[in-house]
């Protein structure tokens, strides 16, 4: 349940059009869904602005469908991040209309049209070091266009041909924020935190040859970043990159 849901509520309420007792009614049933195998938390959306959103890594197909219609039901669209080939045909197949991306491995049913997200302030551009950070990158783009965010993508423009980089001036200049992903020895974002005076969120992500540990090299990277102002989400963390992101054209 969204704040302006709630808000809405208290003016019946209060202008007599609803009555005491049912809106109380309405508000005990919305804060935890007990499922067999889930606690749906109802008033995430109300707390930090958008629903909860379902990990599909580790749950069965049935299980995330089960989790999304409850979601839907209360008229909040679902987005599940980290869906696989099976869990993704499965959304599919029982929300015809939802919005899916293979890449970034997201599924995003929207709102109902009456409770549209509200729109974040500037554009959220995503950046990506190389084309085999796409998946991350996919991730956090798909979940930034979710929470009500204009998205626009940067694709491989990592520092081993830093002249394609430094010619996407006008993005760049104009983005409100920039989540930049990149996998190797993660250079990238400190690049461009040094290029623009925006918020820099960056994203290792866990593509390279064996020093890169899975990732672990360009997180170090990252949190030593010379450029002042960068921050820096998990390896491979798409969504909480998105979610930052969210928070400050929300702000």
């Amino acid at each position: 349940m969204r704040r302006d849901r709630v808000r809405e509520l208290l003016t019946q309420v209060a202008s007599g059009s609803l009555d005491t007792e049912h809106a109380l009614d309405l508000l005990a049933f919305e804060p935890v869904e007990g499922l067999p195998f889930a606690s749906i938390d109802h008033h995430r959306a109300m707390r930090q602005g958008f629903p909860e959103v379902i990990f599909g890594q580790g749950k069965t197909p049935a299980q995330t469908v089960a989790i999304a219609e409850r979601l839907a039901e209360r008229g909040e669209g679902a987005l599940v991040t980290r869906a696989d080939d099976a869990t993704r045909v499965a959304l599919r197949t029982r929300f015809p209309d939802a919005r899916i991306n293979d890449a970034g491995r997201t599924v995003w049913l929207a709102p109902a049209p009456d409770r549209p997200v509200p729109p974040g302030t500037g554009t959220v551009l995503v950046v990506t070091a190389g084309t085999a950070d796409l998946p991350v990158a996919e991730e956090a783009a798909e979940s930034a266009l979710a929470m009500g965010n204009c998205v626009e993508r940067l694709t491989d423009v990592g520092v081993a041909g830093i002249h394609r980089l430094l010619a996407q001036r006008t993005p760049l200049l104009s983005a409100a924020v920039i989540i930049v992903v990149a996998g190797m020895d993660g250079a990238l974002p400190s690049v461009i935190g040094g290029l623009v005076r925006t918020p820099v969120i960056a994203v290792p992500t866990s593509v390279g040859y064996g020093a890169a540990f899975d990732g672990l090299a360009p997180l170090l990277t990252m949190l030593n970043s010379c450029a002042a102002g960068v921050t820096v989400v998990n390896i491979d963390n798409g969504f909480g990159a998105a979610v930052a992101a969210s928070r400050i054209t929300h702000g």
